[in-house]
């Protein structure tokens, strides 16, 4: 069992990681800016579940919050606000972890990602492909800002993973299973990279048990 500090608890992915963590026997507490906007329907109110007031943005908040757990979750997503803040929150965890010494073990790092960056099949990364609208490219580079941040933090220094998804995820089905790639975009037979969040879910609950990307981004799909 491992003791979580999840930010983006309410969000789309976020509210799936909860879910799966709990259900596994994992103990998660959930930090929000707001924690009255978790309901029990999430998991609040259990045993195995914690909620407190943090802002991943704040590294003081991040060290409070994150004192005591063996892994600290990011699915924060910048909503409809400016994308650059992707970035500060990556950073900001960093910090926070940082800040709080050496001199015991230091909570892992693991964050949701984006499939901007991954190469496709053909060649170019995903972002460099015609017709993405400005704004959700706006977010692939803040995520690939986000991402060539974490490459420069020594993995003995604060032990981090990145997870990008399939080029297309969205709500759906738990069907417990995926395939890995680590920086090129998984496709299935006829070309389509697909995932759930309910599988994405599955492999970072996978992640946080395994440990088997220390220092690494690396993806999914069907």
């Amino acid at each position: 069992m491992a003791k979580i500090a999840l930010f983006g608890a309410t969000g789309t992915i976020g509210s799936r990681v909860l879910h799966e963590a709990l259900g596994r026997g994992h103990r998660v507490t959930a930090v929000l800016r707001d924690p009255a906007r978790l309901s029990d329907a999430g998991g609040a109110g259990t045993s195995a579940t914690v909620v407190v007031h943090g802002d991943v943005l704040d590294p003081a908040s991040v060290s409070q919050t994150a004192a005591g757990h063996d892994v600290v979750v990011s699915a924060f997503g910048p909503g409809p606000g400016d994308p650059g803040t992707l970035v500060g929150a990556v950073k900001s965890l960093i910090g926070g972890v940082q800040a709080l010494g050496a001199d015991g073990p230091r909570p892992r790092v693991v964050t949701v990602g984006d499939a901007g960056s991954l190469r496709t099949p053909g060649g170019p990364l995903v972002w460099d492909q015609a017709g993405i609208p400005e704004p959700v490219l706006a977010v692939m580079h803040a995520h690939g800002d986000a991402l060539d941040f974490l490459r420069t933090v020594p993995v003995e220094e604060v032990r981090w993973t990145s997870l990008s998804p399939a080029a297309r995820i969205e709500p759906g089905a738990r069907t417990g299973t995926y395939r890995l790639g680590l920086n090129d975009l998984v496709v299935d037979d006829e070309g389509r990279s697909l995932i759930s969040t309910e599988d994405y879910a599955v492999a970072l609950v996978d992640e946080i048990e395994r440990d088997a990307h220390a220092g690494m981004r690396f993806t999914i799909g069907y």
